[in-house]
């Protein structure tokens, strides 16, 4: 049955990508409602790509980033491809349209992607009801954790009372949740990337909060470095558990080649790995320890994922390169982490973690 679905799905791919980017997005989710390309059951990672974090045990570090499933529609089909978790939304307290169309573009020329979407999704009582019934059906649990990813409405937004309130609808029913506070496209949003913001929104979760599922924020990659700091510091202080670095960049290198490298919106895919990388590093270092780390942008090779875990991060996400590829990314990228790994002479990936830093006379933990 896996043959089949992987003969049936792989040449629909490249007609997926003569379609208009949100068309074939949309396409792709339902084609996983119908099992299109999901094996019957999920396969088995070698143990040596197992790792630890958050309080959780992950079979792999590979997960899907937020924003392929928006609405928490097709939580246990990624799963069952065989990620190491999966991350759904963002989503809203109050359902939305988003910015107008067209707001979704690849830049084929440079492995890349474009998106000003401006957090569309159906609402948090949609979200949570397709959670609900995951937890509940011990029949189509998803077989690896899943976290929600939390923003907040482009009108009428009160980020101290919204947040808190999203993570009392989704705790019941998720593995960690994170603060979406990054996003280029939610006029006002990266603000409360400002380290005293920051404390100020923590506190307000912490007070109707006493437990949580672990709680990570994702920053921007726009960051000034001056500014990282006080952020890492503002997140340790307030109870948070962990960091997403990085969500997509305004900046546009001049390396683009794409005829749509002018389009405003969130950049992400290749173009984006330096800078994340870079990021990352210094987060690691900054946060000393206190912090979980999970890299995100521009990871599309087995070598790219033992690279952020040599900077320190724990675990990994992927997007732009799963939009290009489709399910068959997943086993390249074990393939290739699994031959890098013997290559080195190491038993496990865990055990290179924060090995950069480490050479670089820095502390990791």
């Amino acid at each position: 049955m896996k043959d089949l679905s992987d003969r049936l799905l792989a040449p629909a791919l490249p007609l997926l990508r003569r379609l208009d980017p949100e068309r074939a997005h949309g396409l792709a989710i339902d084609a996983l409602l119908l099992g299109a390309g999901v094996p019957p059951s999920r396969p088995k990672d070698d143990p040596a790509l197992a790792t630890r974090a958050f309080g959780m045990r992950f079979s792999n570090p590979i997960g899907i980033a937020a924003g392929f499933d928006k609405d928490a529609r097709v939580v246990r089909p990624l799963a069952q491809l065989g990620f190491g978790f999966v991350e759904a939304g963002t989503v809203t307290p109050r359902p939305q349209q988003g910015n107008p169309r067209p707001r979704l573009f690849r830049l084929t020329e440079d492995r890349a992607v474009i998106n000003r979407m401006g957090f569309n999704n159906q609402g948090i009582d949609r979200f949570t009801v397709r959670l609900a019934r995951l937890y509940r059906d011990r029949g189509t649990r998803p077989g690896a954790p899943v976290g929600a990813n939390l923003g907040i409405n482009k009108i009428g937004a009160a980020p101290e009372l919204d947040y808190p309130e999203l993570i009392a609808r989704v705790k019941p029913y998720v593995d960690y949740i994170v603060l979406n506070l990054s996003s280029p496209n939610t006029p006002g949003l990266r603000a409360l990337q400002d380290s005293e913001r920051l404390a100020e929104l923590l506190a307000a979760i912490n007070a109707r909060h006493a437990t949580r599922p672990p709680l990570l924020i994702k920053l921007a990659p726009d960051l000034a470095d001056e500014q990282l700091a006080p952020v890492i510091e503002a997140a340790a202080q307030g109870g948070a558990n962990g960091l997403i670095i990085s969500n997509t960049t305004l900046a546009r290198p001049a390396t683009l080649r794409s005829p749509h490298a002018g389009e405003t919106g969130g950049l992400s895919g290749r173009p984006l790995k330096a800078r994340a990388t870079e990021m990352l590093r210094e987060a690691a270092r900054l946060a000393n320890g206190r912090l979980g780390l999970v890299g995100c942008g521009g990871i599309e090779t087995g070598a790219d994922i033992v690279e952020r875990v040599r900077a320190g991060a724990d675990l990994v996400q992927v997007y732009s390169a799963f939009a290009y590829e489709g399910p068959a990314l997943l086993a390249r990228l074990k393939r290739e982490t699994l031959t890098i790994l013997r290559e080195l002479g190491v038993e496990s990936l865990s055990d290179l973690k924060g090995a950069d830093l480490k050479n670089n006379g820095g502390e990791s933990r």
